[in-house]
């Protein structure tokens, strides 16, 4: 219960404050470019905090740091709706970025814990409930700007309820385990600095680029190029959203027969091809099956890279080096795909998606690294625990 706490916690706040951008920015009197300056903060304080866990998580463990940053979370969080300035919204957000890395590194390396106390491949699970929780969030951020309520005001209430409910959940997780491999042979210093760990920071960060260009580009692709209504440009994201949530809860069984070098650059190579079609005919239909065959490609491809990167060192120090990489995709994905934008048409631009889809699922089927999602063995000594 305590990591799925985390999970929900960290999807539901964050995407409850997105409604509230365009006020915040009008509030604010920023222009466009102030306020991407300011938005930098989050992917930045997360960049931070990826650094800083992988120093932190193999003498602490994610038991621990998890709690800290559920509080230092949902705390911080209200400071952001205090912002007089652009430059106070970039510090309170680098701030919130810090506390929201921190947990994101933190509660997918517990969640690797459980699936290996488990030793069946759960990871997917937690990711569902993220994806659940950040519909819930949307539905909570929407609901609180149609009544014209303040951002401080919500976060402070989402805070305290996280405090109240999500934190005491946390205070009882599970000492992070160790694979046998691991725990026999200690890596050595640089363990990370590897072919598979690369390999892995290649699918997080397709993954994530891909994931960010459908949450920035789905409605203006079907509004700007395909002409579509915004009802109907409203439905791609939906409709990718929602295909995300039922891979991840409905291949569970799949997960544990098929493996990860076998599914997971199938569904990749799915979703570029139902991309690349919607980019070729330009049609309302093809468009929204096109980013709901997305969502089904790029749903597992996180939780799978999470996993496997835990195998690879102790109290997943990997794990902060293959999350890293997701939030370098964060970063870069709007300056890619809004620079190829402006210059080739947004239709062109796009081609990236279906390019790194393929891109991962050549690195998956042609390497090692997605081997280790496959395998919930526990050193024996942390089977007991």
């Amino acid at each position: 219960m305590g990591v799925t706490a985390a999970f929900i916690a960290h999807a539901v706040v964050f995407s409850s404050w997105a409604a509230h951008i365009p006020r915040v920015k009008e509030h604010l009197h920023l222009t466009d470019p102030e306020l991407g300056k300011a938005l930098f903060g989050v992917p930045l304080g997360s960049v931070v905090a990826a650094v800083l866990c992988h120093w932190a998580l193999p003498r602490w463990g994610s038991h621990r740091l998890v709690p800290i940053a559920v509080a230092g979370y949902a705390t911080a969080g209200v400071t952001v709706g205090l912002a007089n300035s652009g430059a106070e919204l970039f510090g309170a957000l680098a701030v919130w970025g810090l506390f929201m890395g921190a947990l994101d590194v933190a509660m997918n390396t517990q969640a690797a814990t459980v699936e290996r106390l488990a030793r069946a491949p759960i990871m997917p699970r937690f990711h569902g409930m993220w994806s659940l929780g950040a519909l819930l969030g949307a539905v909570i951020g929407v609901g609180s700007v149609t009544a014209r309520g303040g951002l401080t005001a919500q976060l402070l209430v989402l805070g305290i309820l996280v405090l109240l409910v999500a934190e005491p959940l946390t205070l009882r997780l599970a000492p992070d385990a160790r694979p046998p491999a691991v725990a026999t042979n200690p890596p050595p210093k640089r363990a990370y600095l590897t072919t598979n760990i690369a390999a892995l920071c290649a699918v997080m960060f397709v993954s994530i680029l891909c994931e960010r260009a459908a949450n920035d580009w789905s409605a203006n692709f079907l509004h700007e190029v395909v002409g579509a209504g915004p009802s109907v440009s409203g439905l791609s994201f939906a409709a990718y959203t929602l295909m995300m949530v039922v891979t991840r809860f409905g291949t569970l069984g799949l997960r544990a027969r098929v493996s990860s070098r076998r599914l997971l650059p199938a569904l990749a190579l799915l979703a570029a091809l139902g991309m690349g079609v919607a980019l070729a005919t330009a049609n309302p239909v093809a468009g929204v099956i096109g980013f709901s065959s997305l969502g089904a490609g790029v749903a597992l491809l996180v939780p799978a890279a999470f996993s496997a990167a835990y195998s690879a060192s102790i109290a997943g120090s990997a794990i902060s080096i293959v999350a890293t990489a997701g939030f370098v995709g964060h970063l870069l994905s709007p300056l890619l795909i809004g620079q190829l934008a402006g210059s080739f048409g947004l239709n062109a631009a796009l081609i990236t998606i279906p390019v790194m889809l393929v891109v991962g699922a050549l690195v998956i089927r042609c390497s090692t690294a997605l081997d280790a999602a496959d395998q919930f063995d526990l050193d024996p000594a942390d089977a007991a625990t």
